[in-house]
């Protein structure tokens, strides 16, 4: 009787995600189709920077189902989709945000050099060397060491503050959240989060830091948040404004 109990208490395991692409107002979006045995209905997500969808439906749903669903929504995705600027290109001459200030790309047609911020007649500039079509990627990684560098000192800080420790650091590019923390300590963080203020950024590290002593999104854990981060409300209230246009920029 226990071995058969121990069996039926098994959770189910997940079905893979299947994805495709769908054409919604002249938009191609990629939609990740995700089975749920959870679910008892379907849901439709809009991915951060209105780039990609996210479906998660009932484990077994026909494909027929999941069509006419998507039919009966193309009025309310048309309108929802209309609010995101289409992707944009990284080229020479555009302004890109750094720490919320903006800077003017600049190719400096070396072709090696560091990229670096630099100021040409009073304004705030990046200059990039390389080919022209290294660019975009040398832009990212740019702003990828940057990211790290600021949420590496930020993420060390507020956890001393707290008595916990960071294990580890990582960038990624994450479309659904902004950053996690595992259970042992290792902390991941979106390296667009850069472009973002100052207070967004560090009031992105408190909050992952804040998750090394609370695991939920508690009472206790915003308290503690907030503690670290005197500015969390403020800085909640911009990503929830303007996250998405972090993730505009197409870096290739």
């Amino acid at each position: 009787m226990l071995s058969r109990l121990s069996f039926l208490q098994k959770p189910a395991r997940p079905s893979e995600p299947t994805t495709r692409t769908i054409d919604v107002a002249g938009r191609s979006l990629k939609l990740t189709i995700r089975p749920d045995s959870r679910a008892r209905r379907i849901t439709l997500r809009i991915e951060p920077g209105g780039q990609a969808l996210k479906l998660t439906v009932p484990k077994g749903l026909k494909e027929r189902e999941i069509d006419d669903f998507l039919g009966r929504h193309q009025g309310w995705l048309m309108t929802k989709l209309a609010r995101f600027p289409t992707s944009t290109a990284i080229s020479e001459g555009r302004y890109i945000r750094i720490r919320g200030e903006a800077h003017r790309i600049v190719r400096t047609g070396k072709l090696r050099g560091v990229t670096e911020v630099s100021t040409i007649d009073g304004e705030s500039v990046l200059l990039v060397g390389g080919a022209e079509d290294h660019l975009a990627r040398r832009i990212r990684d740019y702003l990828k060491q940057e990211a790290r560098k600021d949420l590496d000192i930020l993420a060390r800080r507020h956890a001393a503050r707290i008595g916990r420790r960071v294990a580890s650091i990582s960038m990624k590019d994450t479309k659904s959240r902004w950053g996690s923390c595992s259970h042992d300590g290792n902390l991941s963080f979106s390296w667009r989060i850069v472009m973002a203020p100052v207070h967004v950024i560090d009031y992105l590290a408190a909050h992952e830091v804040a998750h090394l002593a609370e695991m939920n999104h508690s009472d206790r854990f915003w308290a503690i948040c907030e503690d670290l981060c005197p500015q969390t409300d403020d800085a909640k209230r911009w990503l929830k404004r303007n996250g998405a246009m972090l993730h505009v920029l197409d870096f290739g």
